[in-house]
């Protein structure tokens, strides 16, 4: 029996608004760019950080993989946000990522290029976003996304519809219990009312023993190690394909080096590839290996935050919603103007981030927005944010175009 784990790891940062105060519209335009380096919000440090601590040193143990284990295969997804940070600030860190790419055994999924919601606000906007990353990553890494993901993972009838007739092969989505009802994640899947292409669900309980409670010395399952984990894959029953999805900062930022996580990275391709059948496959190639289960029906949209699964965490509250409407509201007017600085800035305010800053949820999954969060509360974030909204708006009636 053929099964295989397919691991995808998404690379995001987005350019975090400055501490910016209503004092700075009108006056200064520099939304992202903080004067210290040591500001909380400081992009620049952010992405130095997040590159020493993670970025290259995952990069280089799965390259090390790549080259001892002719098996080995992965999945990512990168944003353009991300990638123009590297760019500036971390030109190894992408170096390493273009590596990874040209061993012709890691596969790069598609999405926005700035990380937005767009598909749920302006259907063109999204569309153009798309293109894009497309052009992004075939610049950057001469290859061209034949899968699909929503940002946030948010997926429901719609998007999987759209990717279908944009002529993408998959699409990915959060192997939520709700939409799976009796199925298991660990298969392909077609989505409902589509005529080509396939649907990869995350298995987020296998997902999150390493993202989230790998480090957890009250959980059952710790100390996590490969040829435990590797164990319960091959004790699971009926299931072709182990669908891990996590972020890319995982590996190092989430789970610091000395909790072992890079140990266990290393060790699981050894320990896997031990077991009859047992590969790694990326998400195409699961696609082209496996037949699809069943359809899957997801009116809902789904995403792979918090313990609602659904788009609440970046607009649940009454900031939140204003924000985006507020945004999404010039995209008429900031899109005549042809401005190019000003059209970039408008679209590094769509990265979701900004809102999901500005959650105000309580308990564990409000402890997860305020580890995220540069900001000292949701407040300050929707303030810094207004106040660059309330810029854009000033750049605008320069133009002499009223909103």
């Amino acid at each position: 029996m053929s099964r295989a784990i397919v691991l995808y790891l998404h690379v995001h940062q987005p350019f975090r608004v400055r501490q910016y105060s209503i004092f700075d519209a009108g006056v200064d335009h520099n939304y992202f760019f903080a004067q210290d380096y040591d500001d909380r919000t400081s992009n620049e440090r952010i992405a130095h950080k997040v590159a020493e601590k993670s970025y290259i040193p995952t990069n280089r143990a799965l390259l090390e993989l790549l080259n001892n284990h002719p098996e080995f295969r992965l999945s990512l997804s990168i944003t353009g946000t991300v990638i123009e940070q590297l760019e500036m600030w971390a030109p190894e860190a992408l170096q390493s990522f273009k590596d990874l790419v040209a061993t012709g055994r890691v596969e790069i999924v598609g999405e926005t290029y700035h990380h937005s919601l767009a598909f749920y606000y302006s259907r063109e906007e999204f569309e153009r976003q798309v293109q894009m990353h497309r052009e992004k990553i075939q610049q950057t890494f001469g290859v061209t996304p034949q899968i699909f993901r929503g940002t946030e993972l948010a997926y429901d009838n719609d998007i999987a519809y759209w990717a279908d007739k944009a002529g993408y092969k998959g699409i990915l989505a959060e192997g939520w219990d709700p939409v799976l009802g009796w199925r298991s994640p660990n298969h392909v899947y077609r989505p409902a009312y589509t005529e080509n292409i396939r649907l990869l669900m995350k298995n987020y309980r296998l997902s999150d023993d390493i993202a989230f409670r790998f480090s957890d010395q009250s959980w059952a399952g710790w100390p996590l190690t490969a040829d435990k984990f590797s164990r319960w894959l091959n004790e699971t029953p009926d299931s072709t394909n182990f669908n891990l999805f996590m972020d890319y900062e995982t590996f190092g930022e989430h789970q610091w080096d000395d909790t072992g996580i890079f140990d266990f990275l290393r060790h699981l391709p050894q320990e896997w590839l031990k077991g009859e059948g047992n590969s790694f496959m990326t998400i195409s190639e699961a696609i082209d290996t496996f037949e699809a289960k069943d359809s899957i029906d997801a009116p809902n949209t789904t995403t792979w935050a918090d313990a609602e699964r659904d788009l609440s965490a970046w607009v649940g509250n009454d900031m939140q919603q204003q924000a985006v409407r507020a945004l999404y509201d010039l995209e008429s007017p900031i899109l005549s103007t042809g401005d190019f600085n000003l059209i970039e800035d408008w679209r590094r305010l769509q990265s979701s981030d900004h809102v999901y800053y500005m959650c105000t949820k309580w308990f564990n999954d409000g402890n997860i927005h305020a580890y995220f969060s540069p900001y000292e509360n949701p407040y300050d974030a929707f303030i810094a944010y207004m106040n660059a909204y309330h810029d854009l708006k000033f750049r605008l009636a320069e133009k002499g175009i009223e909103t």
